[in-house]
């Protein structure tokens, strides 16, 4: 998955585990839990997921500059908001047991197979790699820049039970 699609991901995580509408998180509003929930998610996606703060500032709809401030607050928040640390707790908790869930590959060479076999498709005139990432192990997808959508869209479906990264060489 892109980080966009990660840090989305999480996002919907975190909205599911605290029973708010889908997409709330980037709501223009002051209310008090969701503010709480979407530094939550922030900072739990800059620590475990390492996903750039331009991206979740873009996806939460605010200044790249208020990631510097939740990860600053956290600290002080956990151990001082009660609010804070029950909101990140849930949030965590659920990440983590949909983020185990998921298994990685440790051979590149299986991980190959598996995406041949599940419907990716690699051409000989490639103008584009795709470098698919799945824990230690990275597995690079050649591809043309009229199929890689298509390809982007394979590589989603063969790994949806493995967690992974697909950037774009």
């Amino acid at each position: 998955m892109t980080e966009e699609l990660n840090f989305k991901t999480i996002c919907g995580i975190a909205t599911t585990a605290l029973g708010m509408p889908q997409g709330s998180l980037s709501l223009k509003t002051r209310k008090r839990p969701i503010q709480v929930a979407r530094a939550a998610t922030a900072y739990i996606a800059m620590k475990e997921d390492k996903i750039h703060r331009n991206i979740i500032a873009d996806v939460l709809k605010r200044d790249r500059a208020v990631t510097y401030h939740y990860q600053y607050m956290h600290k002080k928040l956990y151990a001082s908001c009660e609010l804070y640390r029950n909101t990140f707790n849930k949030i965590y908790l659920a990440y983590k047991n949909i983020d185990d869930s998921k298994d990685i590959f440790i051979d590149k060479d299986f991980m190959r197979k598996h995406l041949i076999k599940n419907g990716v498709k690699e051409t000989k005139n490639y103008d584009v790699i795709l470098k698919v990432k799945s824990g230690s192990v990275a597995c690079k997808v050649k591809t043309s820049y009229f199929d890689y959508s298509n390809q982007i869209e394979n590589v989603n479906l063969a790994m949806k039970n493995y967690h992974y990264t697909i950037n774009i060489i």
